[in-house]
């Protein structure tokens, strides 16, 4: 029986979740894809999230590569839906032995002084509270199997502050409380939890980021970028594929000895 990876957030074409999905797959993993699986509104908007169309034809990319898939959809603002993705894990293959927390919100930014409260809760609940809530459903599946590894993509904004992107920020630095407090709750399980910080990524999402931010600064987008790049040693954005090759060293076994850290992603651009 293959191990059986979890990744939330994952139903965007040639989206970090995508990539992660895949790479996965070529180590050897089934797949679990989620994705809210429908848009709505300032929530869940079209740049943001993935419908059901968009997470079956990525499904049926990572399957025309050779991948073993099965999809589940839900919104993990409602309490009942990590139950259900770890449910259909469970269902379809019978153990899960890596979790991967890739959905977040990434799109509500703005003043704090214009953040509505809405806005401000949903950040929080899909950043935060929903890992908290995925870690929870697999403790006792990793258990069964002996231990797993539970991988949380935080981002450069875990350690790092961002005007216009207070809630955001302010997530991603509790996710890495999330992932150390963890690391020690389950060491005796075997069960490793770290995260991955990944400076900028342009995917469809970082498109949106980079036309927001330039707009905010006062700059084109194109200024924007080479600001962006300048600042960067080894002189380019991150990529998908970066991100999905950190994750997988952190799910094989010669990372059975790392747990509660932090590893960044960024080119040299984040270094603590």
């Amino acid at each position: 029986m293959s191990k059986v990876a979890i990744v939330t957030g994952a139903g965007r074409r040639k989206g970090l979740g995508q990539a992660i999905a895949g790479r996965l797959a070529r180590d050897g993993f089934a797949i679990v894809l989620h994705d809210i699986g429908h848009v709505s509104g300032d929530i869940a908007p079209a740049h943001g999230v993935a419908d059901a169309d968009e997470i079956e034809a990525v499904a049926t990319e990572l399957r025309g590569e050779g991948a073993t898939v099965e999809t589940v959809t839900g919104d993990l603002l409602d309490p009942a839906t990590p139950a259900a993705v770890a449910e259909a894990a469970m269902s379809a293959f019978g153990r899960i032995d890596a979790l991967i927390n890739n959905a977040g919100i990434g799109y509500l930014f703005g003043p704090i002084a214009e953040m509505e409260q809405e806005h401000l809760d949903a950040v929080m609940g899909v950043n935060l509270k929903a890992p908290f809530m995925m870690i929870k459903q697999v403790i006792e599946p990793m258990r069964a199997v002996g231990g797993g590894r539970i991988v949380n993509i935080a981002s450069q904004a875990a350690k790092s502050g961002f005007a216009f992107a207070s809630a955001y920020t302010a997530s991603k630095h509790g996710l890495l409380g999330l992932t150390r407090s963890a690391a020690l709750e389950l060491a005796g399980d075997n069960i490793t939890v770290n995260a991955v910080c990944p400076n900028h990524v342009t995917t469809g999402l970082g498109a949106w980021q980079n036309d927001f931010m330039s707009k905010a600064r006062g700059q084109s987008v194109v200024e924007y970028l080479a600001e962006m790049r300048a600042r960067i040693p080894l002189g380019r954005p991150g990529l998908t594929d970066d991100t999905a090759n950190a994750v997988a060293f952190l799910c094989s076994g010669e990372a059975e000895y790392i747990t509660a850290e932090a590893l960044n992603v960024s080119g040299g651009e984040e270094y603590h």
